[in-house]
């Protein structure tokens, strides 16, 4: 399912923006495997260059998942069209009457050192406007292992740090809210556990005690959610495998080029053209006033 996903993005990159994010919405909400699409939306595949149109279109499909997410948990979810300061998702319990905006985060495995930046935790809070809860939705192994700002951040602000992991483990122990079951025990979190932390440990990292409450939540054992873990870290190891291999390809392909097209890739690279483009460009707009 994943898989097809990625041809679909690749398909529709030239279908305009718009159009393109439509279609990809409606396969997302019609999938009968969202625990696939969940379980791999938190890695940008390789193949998609970076800063490009199908990145733009990936990022939307994690929006689009995230979503739906939260329908199979119970609640009722929508897309946030403008993008300007703002949530990308928006969700309602239909039981207990909260609602929560969401931030869905993936990252490449070739990815290098990340910052507070990247995570947005303090924006997310901001665009939280008169929902009650923010929820960011990042990859478990992404989230920093040590002290992080982003965990005083969260604490501060009341900001969920939830993982594709752990939605995961919900869905796959079909946790569903309903009158005995409220999540919002989860999306509070960060509220929660400014009670307990002092001034000096907010920057650590809280990963582990969010587990645990996950785990009263679902009523699971702590050797069940290491297990689930340990598949977690198989199917990133595979698909570190799959990333490695088509860099392996490229650095061949690289190879076999000729003088000429290697120049012409570096030019290319260096997006030559486009910046002699530009200072043309701009040197008449300059001129002709």
């Amino acid at each position: 399912m994943f898989s097809e996903l990625i041809s679909l993005i690749m398909k529709y990159a030239n279908d305009g923006f718009f159009n393109a994010t439509e279609k990809l919405n409606s396969f997302i909400s019609a999938s009968n495997n969202i625990l696939d699409l969940v379980s791999q939306i938190g890695t940008i595949p390789e193949v998609i260059n970076h800063d490009s149109t199908e990145e733009k279109l990936f990022a939307k499909a994690s929006d689009a998942i995230l979503s739906r997410a939260f329908r199979e948990l119970g609640l009722k979810s929508t897309i946030i069209s403008e993008r300007a300061d703002s949530a990308d998702v928006i969700a309602r319990s239909i039981i207990h009457g909260y609602t929560l905006v969401a931030d869905a985060k993936a990252f490449r495995l070739s990815r290098t050192a990340k910052n507070q930046k990247d995570f947005k935790v303090s924006a997310l809070s901001g665009w939280r406007k008169d929902n009650d809860y923010a929820v960011l939705c990042s990859p478990y192994f992404q989230y920093p292992r040590a002290q992080s700002q982003i965990y005083a951040q969260a604490i501060d602000n009341n900001v969920c740090l939830l993982s594709w992991e752990h939605l995961i483990f919900l869905l796959t122990h079909e946790i569903k809210e309903n009158e005995e079951v409220n999540l919002s025990v989860l999306w509070g979190f960060g509220k929660s556990l400014s009670h307990k932390v002092v001034v000096a440990e907010k920057k650590k990292c809280f990963i582990k005690d969010f587990d645990k409450l996950l785990l009263s939540v679902t009523g699971c054992m702590q050797a069940e959610f290491d297990k689930a873990l340990s598949t977690y870290i198989q199917s990133i190891t595979k698909r570190g495998k799959e990333e490695k291999d088509y860099w392996k390809s490229e650095r061949k392909e690289i190879k076999a080029y000729t003088r000429e097209k290697a120049i012409s890739e570096l030019i290319k690279a260096k997006k030559i053209d486009e910046k002699i483009r530009q200072i043309d460009s701009f040197i008449k707009g300059i001129s002709r006033g």
